[in-house]
């Protein structure tokens, strides 16, 4: 390209190179040179010497990377975080006959017991699991009873490991402040049969407590191992709900300490006759009406051991529920000298854990209420007899029985029977 542009500068300003070319061939006459000869050779390298300076501009200049097609220049700024959303107000509905719940925005609802509470909606945890488990909401038809929260000023005193139950000063006891009122169906019968469902071992996993707090129905009574984490807040969820509460003490059994049920196991030949062991379990949570034994097959048996337990039950106001864990058990037998309310389990539900097995133990519980009155189940809180439990409570009311706190279904007052079905003839009297 530069070699073109020399070529034509060269031709533009020497004149004898273009007379040259163009002369004809063989002829060595000169022409006569014009006047005007020397301003065409200025003209002539000022145009040249402009046509150079144009070429080296377009060749330093910088190339379109677009080859000339259409083209825009946008500005890209990072995007902006979105802005968060304000917190919704608190879902409540109000239940039939009861006053509605704070207004939206006053109160922040942060956990089911809490969303139950306030609404009078059955919320039902969906998988085995806390976390990351859907819940069905379920609405049930409000019982109206709502149990006195805990602890009770009137009915607790400053122990060594806590707060301990006591009678109050105007007499009220804990079993009558914590229990749960017995209501029943318009639709039953004055005198129809009563089944109390017991479910222990509450407390030890929390999935496993959550299930059954939203599960069963309000009617069952949660009995709660003494060494479970936050057992006051699962106590507390559970009576919210409705759930009457039972304090579970482990005792020794025959083959203690190969079996060891945990620390402050109440054991025979305690130097202070367990008395201290006592206290620190009763002092695990507050809330519960009652205390029954976990295992306890040697303790229940020793009637001096027995007696110093059943003793200081007794004088705080509290009644036992016997779990019918061992044949030899004395708790019916001495509980009438310390005029001690007490009860013993009829049918333990779980005995065989199979779904066959448990149907039968809950049909067989059903026979015994409808031949003496009533009658008191137990089962351990494991997710299958659960959800069979919850199932077989739902439906009693349909079938004309009486879903009982068993604080409703206690020994009178000096019988020495202590089953169910004594409890059962007397109210039946």
């Amino acid at each position: 390209m530069r070699f073109g542009f020399r070529l034509r500068a060269l031709s533009l300003a020497t004149g004898s190179m273009t007379d040259e070319l163009n002369a004809p061939l063989g002829s060595g006459a000169s022409r006569p040179k014009p006047a005007v000869a020397k301003p065409r050779r200025a003209f002539g390298a000022a145009a040249g010497g402009l046509v150079a300076i144009g070429a080296l501009a377009l060749y330093l200049a910088p190339r379109d990377p677009y080859g000339g097609e259409p083209h825009a220049v946008a500005r890209i700024e990072p995007a902006k975080a979105p802005e968060p959303a304000p917190p919704l107000p608190p879902v409540a509905v109000a239940a039939a006959g009861e006053p509605a719940p704070p207004p939206a925005g006053r109160e922040q609802i942060s956990t089911v017991s809490e969303f139950e509470q306030l609404s009078g909606v059955k919320v039902t945890r969906s998988g085995a699991s806390e976390g990351g488990t859907a819940r069905i909401i379920r609405i049930e038809p409000p019982s109206g009873v709502r149990l006195t929260p805990a602890p009770d000023r009137r009915v607790v005193e400053k122990g060594r490991y806590g707060l301990l139950p006591k009678i109050g000063a105007d007499g009220a006891r804990p079993m009558d402040v914590y229990a749960r009122p017995f209501v029943t169906a318009p639709s039953l019968k004055a005198d129809a049969p009563r089944i109390a469902l017991v479910i222990g071992g509450l407390g030890l996993n929390a999935a496993t407590s959550a299930d059954a707090i939203d599960q069963l129905p309000e009617g069952v009574t949660l009995a709660f191992a003494p060494y479970g984490a936050e057992l006051d807040r699962l106590v507390a969820s559970a009576r919210a709900r409705g759930h009457e509460a039972l304090l579970q003490a482990p005792m020794e059994p025959f083959d203690y300490p190969q079996n060891n049920p945990g620390p402050h196991t109440l054991v025979t030949g305690a130097p202070d006759g367990g008395a201290d062991d006592l206290q620190w379990l009763m002092s695990r949570f507050s809330g519960y009406a009652g205390v029954m034994n976990y295992l306890g097959g040697r303790y229940t048996a020793d009637e001096q051991a027995l007696s110093g337990a059943l003793a200081e039950i007794a004088q705080r106001g509290l009644f036992f529920l016997d779990d019918r864990a061992a044949p030899q058990s004395l708790i019916t037998a001495l509980a009438p000298k310390f005029s001690l309310p007490h009860a013993k389990v009829d049918v333990v539900i779980d005995a065989r854990n199979t779904p066959q097995s448990i149907d039968a133990a809950l049909a067989q519980l059903e026979t015994q209420a409808r031949d003496k009155g009533v009658a008191i189940g137990f089962a351990n809180a494991v997710p299958a007899t659960i959800s069979r439990v919850a199932r077989f409570a739902r439906d009693l009311e349909r079938r004309g029985i009486a879903l009982a706190p068993v604080s409703a279904a206690l020994a009178p007052r000096g019988a020495s029977g202590g089953t169910a079905a004594d409890a059962g003839r007397g109210a039946r009297r």
